[in-house]
Formats: C-alpha cells, sequence, structure tokens
C-alpha cells in the first residue's frame, strides 16, 4: 500500500488493491509527485486510520511494517505520532533525502536503529539501499513471524469496536462525545478532531473505561470531523466518525440610534451573549471613509 502526503495525506492505493508484482511496478511508474508541507505526524496517523485496517487489505495476523520515505522535517509532531503506531507493534523504518532531519527520523524509526534509519543526499541515491532495505525487511518479517503472538484479536467487529457515537450540546465553542463501548473495553480511546475544510487535527487520549468526553476551545461556525478509535496492546479497533458543526457566537439586536446632535450620535442595544467587548465603526454616507 502506499500513500503520499504534505499538509493532508492522500491514499494512493489499498494493500489490497493490487495482487502482483507487474501491477504495484505500473503503479509506481503512474505516481505522480505531490509537493507542499511535511505534515508527517499527520501522515502516519492517516496511515494507522486508514491503511492499515482490516477493510484495506491489512490481516491482523500478518506483520505490520511502515516505511516513511521523506526529504523534509516535519511540520507536526512526528513523534507522538510514530509513537502511537510502535506502541501497537507497527515497526516504522525512516528514509531521509535532501533536507531530512537525521535526529527526527531516529526518534520516528524503531529499534534498533541502525537497521531502520537510512538517509541519502539526494533522491538518486536511493537505489543504492534498495538490496540492504530488502534484505532487511525480508529479514525482519521473518523474525517476527516466527515469535509467539499473543492474544492477537481474530476479529475487528463489535467485540473491539464501539458504537452510536451522539454528539450533543453544542455551542459555539464545545461539543460534547458519548459512545456505547465494545463488549471487550479498550486499554484507551484516542479523539482525533479537526475542521472540515482543512487544519491541523488534534487528539486527546482518554482512558478505556470512560464513554464520553467535552471538546472545548473550539472555533464558533465551523463544521468538524470527529473520530473515536478504541486501542488495545496489539490491535486498533474499528473507529466511529462523525461530523458537527459549532453554532455562530450571538450577535448585539435591537439597535438604536438616539440622542443626535450636530456632532454625536447615541447608540444602544441588547447585549449579545458571552461578549466582553463591542466594536462600533461608522462612516459617512454613502461612500464616506470609515472612521
Amino acid at each position: 500500500g502506499l500513500s503520499q502526503y504534505s499538509s493532508d495525506p492522500r491514499t494512493e492505493w489499498e494493500l489490497s488493491t493490487y495482487s502482483t508484482r507487474d501491477q504495484v511496478l505500473e503503479a509506481v511508474r503512474n505516481l505522480r509527485y505531490k509537493g507542499g508541507n511535511t505534515f508527517t505526524g499527520l501522515a502516519l496517523t492517516h496511515v494507522l486510520e486508514q491503511n492499515l485496517k482490516p477493510d484495506a487489505g491489512a490481516r491482523l495476523e500478518a506483520e505490520k511494517l511502515v516505511i516513511l520515505l521523506t526529504d523534509g522535517k516535519s511540520q507536526d509532531d512526528a513523534n507522538l505520532a510514530a509513537q502511537t503506531l510502535k506502541n501497537l507493534g507497527i515497526e516504522i523504518f525512516a528514509i531521509g533525502v535532501k533536507n531530512a532531519d537525521e535526529a527526527e527520523l531516529k526518534q520516528v524509526a524503531s529499534e534498533p536503529l541502525e537497521l531502520t534509519v537510512y538517509n541519502v543526499l539526494d533522491f538518486p541515491l536511493l537505489s543504492s539501499l534498495v538490496g540492504k532495505l530488502t534484505r532487511v525487511l525480508c529479514s525482519r518479517i521473518k523474525e517476527k513471524s516466527n515469535k509467539e503472538t499473543a492474544d492477537i484479536p481474530v476479529s475487528m467487529g463489535p467485540q473491539l469496536s464501539p458504537s452510536d457515537l451522539k454528539i450533543s450540546a453544542v455551542t459555539s465553542k464545545s461539543m460534547h462525545l458519548t459512545w456505547s463501548p465494545p463488549l471487550r473495553p479498550p486499554k484507551k480511546y484516542r479523539i482525533v478532531y479537526s475542521p472540515s475544510k482543512g487544519g491541523e487535527p488534534r487528539e486527546v487520549a482518554l482512558d478505556g473505561a470512560v464513554s464520553s468526553f467535552q471538546l472545548s476551545n473550539l472555533t464558533s461556525h465551523m463544521e468538524y470531523l470527529v473520530s473515536v478509535f478504541p486501542v488495545y496492546d496489539t490491535a486498533v479497533g474499528d473507529g466511529l466518525r462523525g461530523v458537527a458543526s459549532t453554532l455562530p457566537l450571538s450577535s448585539p439586536r435591537s439597535l438604536r440610534v438616539s440622542e443626535l446632535s450636530h456632532n454625536s450620535i447615541r447608540l444602544s442595544w441588547k447585549a449579545a451573549q458571552g461578549a466582553t467587548q463591542y466594536l462600533v465603526l461608522c462612516s459617512a454616507a454613502p461612500d464616506g471613509a470609515e472612521d
């Protein structure tokens, strides 16, 4: 499977999209480069939430490997996202090109770093890594597959997945989330939320015993995408997703003008709930400069 990223990750193809080597190579040849920013943390989260799912072709019994290829320093917290993947037993290989930050590569990658971190000066030099990387990846898969894996869930159905996400008590700055927990309580929940029209997602980790949360410090009159993921020791259950818009800020009402003189006007209005200040603009009609 392959995803490209900048400020918005994009899945190019899933693990289950192609079934032969020739199909994959043809897809690589037709790949269009995606320019833009370097939100590596967002990309790793995208891979976890979108690409490493059973409906995207990720088999629960198979070893999970992520190869990160980057040519710059991340503009968000790549280490936090990488740690989430590693905590779930997903192994990360980090390959840097040109302006990649080697310290960040070492933070993101799994141990041992001498096998999982690579850095080259330019893109053509990536070809020099292919042989070694192939051998390392294959040996790691064999090594991990030979170890006994304990308590790997065989189903991602109702037993591991919450249901019935409800969004209520919506205000201009907050909304309340509730959901029904899965039959098997998770170790924790990850709440991920972001404006639907773009913007860096925010994330909250909750104890697996809770089934509600208040999102606060939101922007008024904004549509938000909300996801709730149950996290287990060896898997992430299917997430719940919802959409809700915060309310617009309340407006002052019933503007009245009184006590006019040759150089003054008195204004009065009904207060706007929650307002701490008012900005009054006036201009000479019809096209005068604003004062």
